[in-house]
């Protein structure tokens, strides 16, 4: 199939020298396929997938279904770095979405870059591989190499530069710009990612297993949909659950000073933005659906994993924030993951808890790359997608990060607050700070479903949530819950913000493998103000 797009000569001219030039014995071509579809700011906890029918149908009713998957950290660059790497943001070093955050920098090109899944897949498992949409939000950049640099581990590469677009944008189709406008035949990015795809489908080689990356803008604002959906959900709103439009008293600073009640304006315009949201992941239905028919006729499919998550969940109202994704909140970490493939039985649901560092090693391992020579520090999940492993030998708790970012000026609109605040909507709600730095272990385990997190500021302030009696964390229970619970967790927090590779791995505070020592309560720990319950 020819794209109206372009590339396809040198798509087809790549895939051939990169594959000539493997090196690799024909037997290669039995490795199963790997496609891995991302979406951007794509939620689970409200609804995110109501509009992906399809997607649910064709890879979710097709395969397995993760109802608590997570992500190490609810910002894309960091979280989009931990999936490449499979590494938690402590170790891969990047912080936000800036140059200076590390977001595709040079120091990240240097260090982590090189290390990512996808250079393994290529380097070492001999897979042919294709990279299509949003890498990290500052790729692209004069300073870090501009369009011209290609990440290692991509036979051919069609990267967006910088954020989330729709229209006017420019691609790196192996590191020549390629200028896209505002017509909608040629030029709305969900589309021309899905024909890049196809093109890719068609023109690789046969002969030798592939992994193909398709990196979409939704639902990510400005939240532009194709013509034809435009007025699909017209009289949609956000979903008025038991924590929207709440006063979050008990909660960080940063949520407490949020307006209670909301302003009918602000309430109209997240309502106008959740909408918008559904409206673009049409499209991403119809390329999933395309991308899925393309692998059925080609006789592909069976041989095939299809991965659809996201980098991170959002909120729409929840504890009176307009919307946003950089809060602590299930809402916000939690995200979608469905998984069809070889070896998947058909409409499964699971329970387990994984992460985002989880998906390089599961790739890597459906690839048959021994995932103990990397320093990731996720576990493959594969073998709970065959049905070879339960919940007894399972991870009972995951590490999650996020480093605030606010302005060094006081905003116009906002003075009271002050510098420090970032993110500001009308009647000064902001969405971050410099004390929004947070670090939470979030444990899953047949007794215990809790969230336990600490933020790095004066106060050192604490917030605990019991999942099981609370899922929309109204009450933080910092305050009455038992004290060996609190010490317990403080020590694993310390244990998994200190963990590299395999130490990432650890019994956790619910395995029964723990083993709990108070006298190590604060050895060789980075902060130096902490405290286990609030005052």
């Amino acid at each position: 199939m020819a794209s109206p797009h372009g590339g396809l000569h040198t798509l087809t001219k790549c895939v051939f020298i990169c594959v000539t030039l493997s090196g690799l014995s024909a037997k290669s071509y039995r490795k199963p396929n790997i496609v891995f579809i991302l979406t951007d700011d794509l939620d689970l906890s409200n609804g995110g997938l109501t509009p992906l029918s399809k997607t649910k149908k064709l890879i979710g009713d097709a395969g397995i279904s993760f109802t608590n998957a997570f992500v190490a950290s609810p910002l894309c660059c960091p979280s989009r770095a931990s999936i490449l790497t499979g590494k938690y943001p402590h170790n891969h070093h990047v912080i936000n979405n800036t140059l200076e955050g590390n977001c595709s920098s040079s120091a990240w090109q240097k260090t982590e870059e090189s290390l990512t899944f996808p250079a393994l897949l290529k380097s070492y498992a001999g897979y042919q591989t294709f990279f299509a949409g949003k890498y990290l939000n500052q790729y692209g950049h004069a300073k870090a190499g501009g369009v011209e640099h290609v990440p290692p581990g991509w036979s051919f590469w069609v990267g967006l530069e910088k954020n989330s677009k729709y229209y006017n944008y420019t691609l790196s189709v192996n590191g020549k710009a390629q200028t896209h406008g505002s017509d909608y035949n040629k030029d709305y990015l969900t589309d021309v990612l899905a024909n890049k795809s196809l093109d890719f489908l068609e023109y690789k080689s046969n002969f030798y297993p592939f992994f193909m990356m398709v990196s979409v803008p939704a639902p990510h604002s400005p939240w532009t949909a194709a013509p034809q959906y435009q007025n699909t959900f017209n009289t949609t709103k956000a979903p008025r659950a038991p924590n929207f439009n709440i006063h979050g008293k008990d909660k960080h600073w940063l949520i407490r000073q949020a307006k209670n009640p909301m302003s009918n304006s602000s309430i109209k315009f997240l309502d106008d933005a959740f909408r918008k949201r559904w409206t673009t992941l049409l499209s991403v239905d119809d390329l999933v659906e395309k991308i899925v028919k393309q692998l059925e006729v080609r006789g592909e499919l069976d041989n095939t994993y299809v991965f659809f998550t996201s980098d991170n969940g959002y909120h729409t109202g929840q504890f009176s924030l307009p919307l946003d994704k950089r809060q602590l909140y299930d809402f916000d970490i939690r995200v979608p993951l469905m998984v069809r493939g070889p070896q998947i039985k058909p409409n499964q649901t699971s329970q387990m808890l994984v992460a985002n560092v989880d998906i390089g090693p599961t790739m890597l391992d459906i690839a048959g790359y021994n995932i103990s020579k990397t320093q990731m520090d996720g576990m493959s999940f594969l073998p709970i997608m065959e049905g070879l492993m339960n919940s007894s030998s399972w991870r009972t708790d995951i590490l999650v990060e996020y480093e605030g970012e606010g302005s060094n000026v006081s905003d116009p609109a906002c003075p009271l607050l002050g510098p420090g605040v970032s993110e500001c909507f009308p009647d000064c709600v902001c969405e971050d700070s410099y004390n929004n730095t947070y670090a939470c272990v979030r444990t899953l385990a047949p007794s215990a479903n809790l969230q336990y997190c600490e933020f790095d500021d004066n106060e050192v302030f604490v917030e605990v949530y019991n999942m099981t009696a609370d899922p929309f964390q109204l009450t933080n229970v910092a305050k009455s819950i038992e004290q060996e619970v609190l010490e317990k967790m403080n020590r694993r927090l310390m244990i998994l913000q200190s963990c590299s590779g395999q130490s990432c791995r650890s019994p956790g505070v619910y395995d029964p493998r723990y083993k709990f020592d108070p006298r190590q309560m604060f050895i060789n720990h980075s902060r130096q103000h902490r405290r286990l319950r609030q005052k």
